[in-house]
Order: structure tokens, then sequence, then C-alpha cells
């Protein structure tokens, strides 16, 4: 007999985003669904009266440890941002403050509804270490940066990307998985890029990398190649089914249509596009074009947050703005991207709830008055609904939020020590 959890009394959304009261029934031995509607009883009962079951939302570019930094530099343009503020203050980051602030960011998600995200930073030992705690799914890779470095810092970084890779991939039972992850187009060398994405096919993990963020990253490509950024990734080796890219905001018909015939994924961050002005991505034309896309927040240093709901919102907005229509971007395709496109853009069979699929849910409290009347719930998720209003937060059929008490962690003391982290570390950063 397996160990099973029933989420009673709710309104389930459907895959087909229609919406119908029922409950949802979980193997918690399998991580997996095993009914929906009329369901037995469970073992276990979480209560969703007045409440919406909806999937588990991903998180697809992220840097959760960057929590530390939330705050600490804004108001810049990308580049100045970067080479200003976050690297220096990067170069002093200790193992015990990525840790530190990666459990900070994996309650705020937890808190938010998120049930499964990517992340790119430096010691993805600590990263694992607090996800794994968490109970969170997640995809993870150390991020490569090769400018400024000579040939053996520059091959012994891409060295440890692909040591974590291998080493992370299906790790906690499988919630964990892994990726090359080289930073950008612009800050690692071609002739890493062309044999370290060849090792990382040979390793059979996709990889994930930052493309097309600002006009200024694409010029130096165009310049130097002759080329568009998507045409160069291409020609290195980088698109390929199972890889995905961060932000694609500068992107042409041209690399959209190269987008879509290779199978690779766009993670969208429009909060973080828009805060450092990076500009607004074709999300609609991609979307129309067959491209799979995502959503995600970035780090907390550009966001400044890290809830998926406050993305949905943005991208829908951002949507209609770029396109001048307001039927762009509407609010199916906003929650889509938001479940089913991370789901897919990271290879979990998550996202959606239906018999089969992983036990990633989110419990959307809709009695509040913000959320009244209920004339479509698909439209309160895209445009009225908060982090705030998960109730309960279940991820591979455990429960790590219930009536909003985060059960993995300690949040006063995760909060505390974040904050002494974070201090200590922006004054060995002014120093």
């Amino acid at each position: 007999m397996s160990d099973t959890l029933r989420v009673a009394g709710g309104a389930v959304l459907h895959p087909d985003f229609t919406v119908s009261d029922g409950d949802v029934l979980v193997d918690r031995d399998a991580g997996e669904i095993i009914a929906v509607g009329d369901t037995p009883a469970g073992d276990e009962t979480v209560d969703a009266a007045g409440c919406l079951v909806m999937p588990g939302l991903v998180n697809a570019h992220c840097h959760v440890a960057m929590t530390l930094l939330r705050g600490y530099a804004d108001d810049k343009q990308l580049d100045a941002w970067l080479q200003e503020d976050i690297w220096p203050a990067e170069a002093e980051l200790a193992d015990g403050d990525i840790r530190a602030g990666a459990r900070l960011g994996l309650v705020e998600m937890i808190r938010a509804g998120t049930t499964a995200f990517a992340d790119m930073y430096f010691e993805v030992p600590e990263v694992v270490d607090a996800i794994t705690e968490a109970g969170l799914r997640a995809r993870v890779g150390h991020g490569v940066v090769t400018v400024g470095k000579d040939d053996a810092d520059a091959v012994a970084d891409n060295e440890e990307a692909l040591s974590v890779a291998r080493e992370f991939n299906d790790a906690a039972d499988g919630r964990i998985t892994s990726a090359y992850m080289p930073h950008s187009l612009t800050t690692v060398g071609e002739e890493y890029l062309r044999e370290f994405v060849a090792a990382a096919r040979e390793a059979d993990v996709p990889v994930h990398f930052h493309a097309n963020e600002t006009e200024q990253e694409v010029e130096p490509i165009v310049d130097e190649h002759g080329s568009r950024p998507l045409e160069y990734a291409a020609d290195v080796g980088l698109l390929a089914e199972d890889d995905f890219l961060a932000h694609g905001v500068h992107t042409t018909a041209g690399e959209i249509e190269l987008l879509a015939e290779s199978g690779a994924s766009v993670v969208h961050c429009p909060a973080s596009n828009m805060k450092l002005a990076s500009g607004m991505a074709p999300v609609q034309a991609m979307r129309e074009a067959g491209v799979t896309v995502a959503l995600g927040t970035d780090g907390a240093a550009s966001n400044n947050d890290l809830d998926v709901f406050d993305e949905l919102r943005d991208a829908a907005m951002l949507g209609k703005l770029q396109t001048g229509a307001a039927d762009a971007v509407p609010a199916r395709a906003a929650v889509e991207m938001a479940t089913a496109g991370g789901a897919a853009a990271l290879g979990f069979d998550s996202g959606r709830i239906e018999v089969g699929a992983n036990a990633d849910l989110a419990v959307v409290d809709f009695d509040v008055p913000h959320l009244t009347p209920v004339h479509d719930h698909v439209s309160h998720l895209a445009y009225a609904a908060t982090g705030q209003d998960v109730r309960h937060t279940i991820c591979d059929g455990e429960v790590l939020m219930r009536d909003r008490e985060v059960l993995p962690f300690d949040e006063a003391a995760v909060r505390e020590q974040a904050a002494q982290r974070a201090s200590e570390l922006a004054a060995r950063a002014g120093e």
C-alpha cells in the first residue's frame, strides 16, 4: 500500500485550463498524482476549501543565492550594474554566504508556490544541499565566465562546470538535475564553447546560457563573427532540443525561426528586463512560431523578488505593450509559461495536474477580497493573484508549506542568518 496525500475540497485547474471542483490524490512514495476529481480518502489530507489547486510554478532562470544582494545596487544599466557592483560583491562571497542566500531564496519560493527552478551560480554543492533540505525540484549548474582569465583558469572553470553537471545530475532521488551553464555568448570564449559544449553532449546534460539580453551583448557578436548571436550559438553547438536560454530580448525573426527549428527553449524574465532597461522580448512572436517559452525571475538583485506570480502579470502586460495588441500574451498563455512551459524547458514531468504527472502543486486561496468575484480563475492567476495568496505548497508529493507555514526550515532563523551574512558581505565588498 502506498502512502497517499489528498488535496481536498477545492477547485482544480486542468491541463486544458478548465476548472472544476474536485480533489487531487497523490502517491507520496512515487511523488506522483494518482487521481483527480472524485478520489478516495488519503492517509493525510490537505484542506483546499475556497482554493484553486494548480500546478506548482516553475522559475526557469534564477540565481537563488543572490537574495543576499537584494537592493544592494539598483537603477543602473546591466553592464555597469554587473561590473561596478555585483561582480565585486560576488568576489567576496564565502561558501556559507551562498548556502544562507540559497536557503532564503528557497523559503521565498516555497511561500509563493514555486516547486521547481533552474539555478546558475557558484559553489553549486552548497546550493544543492539547500535544495535537498528544502524538498524542491531544480536543475542546477555552475556559471562559467572566461573573460579576464588566462587559459588555465578558463579551462578549470569549464571543467568545474562539467564536473558539477555530472555529479548532480539525478541527485536528491531525481529531484535535482543539472546542466552545463556557460554564462553568456560574450563572457565565454568561442574556443571554450566549442570544446565544452561538445563535452556536455557526451555527458548527456543540456546547456543553459544568457543570450540576446541587451543590445550591447548583440553588437560585439555581430561585429566579431558577422552573424546574429543565436546564429553564432548554433554554430558553436549551443542550440539543441533540451537547451534553454535566458532572456532572448533582442531576437530577430530569423533567430526566432532558428529557435523553433532547434527545439531550444527561451526563459522570459520580464521584471529583470524592465528594471535593467534591457528591452521587451518578442514573446508573442516566439510562441506563434512554436518556441517553448518559460518564465524566470532572474536573481533577486535585479528583480527584486522571486515571486513568479509577479512574472506572470509582467509577462502578460509587457507582451501587450511590446506588440501594441491587447490580446497578445493572454492570461492563459502567461499561466502556461509559468507552469507547463517551465516544466518543458527544464525537462520535468510537472506543470500539469493529471494522473502520472509529478505531484508538484500550489494551492491558491481565492477566498480574499482581491480575488472576488471569480468570473475566471485563470484571469485572476495572471492579473490579480500574488505569491502571498498561496496557502499550501507541495513538491514531489511532500507538503513543503501548510497554511502559510514553511515546514523544511525555521524561517525566522533563515532570515536572521541571511541578513547577518548579507551585512558582512556588503562590508567586505565596500572595503
